[in-house]
This record gives C-alpha cells, structure tokens and sequence, in this order.
C-alpha cells in the first residue's frame, strides 16, 4: 500500500510503502483526529515507524494495493 503524508508548512511529503491495508490505515488516523490524540504511528515494510502529528495534518493519501503492470500490455 503507497502512502503519502502532507504536513501543514512543509514543502516535503512523507512517503512510504506500508503493510497495512487502506482500513487499518484509515482506522488509525480517524481513531486519532476522533479521539483528540496529539498524534498517530504508521509503519512502513522495512519497519521504520512514522509518528505524525495531528495538528500539523495537511493530506493523508492511501494508494492501491495492486502494483501497476510493467512493460507492454494488450
């Protein structure tokens, strides 16, 4: 799953490839801008972990499961 964090002021996004599915993900993020918590933890697949901070939250994008094909295709 491709994942890409836009924070609030900051001319870079984070980007990552993760395990979790796009539920687990969007679980989280809503659990914690729900919740009032100050942030929220992702992992990516080689095991780095990624806390964000709620406040400064610009975009959360959640990309396809499937890997795109390449190559020629019919």
């Amino acid at each position: 799953m491709d994942i890409r964090i836009g924070i609030i002021n900051s001319p870079r996004e984070i980007a990552f490839e993760s395990s979790q599915t796009k539920e687990d993900v969007q679980k989280v993020v809503a659990d914690a801008l729900e919740g009032g918590k100050p942030f929220f933890t992702l992992n990516d697949q080689k095991g780095k972990l990624f806390i964000v901070p709620v406040a400064n939250l610009g975009y959360l994008e959640v990309g396809t499961e499937e890997r795109g094909r390449v190559g020629f295709v019919n």
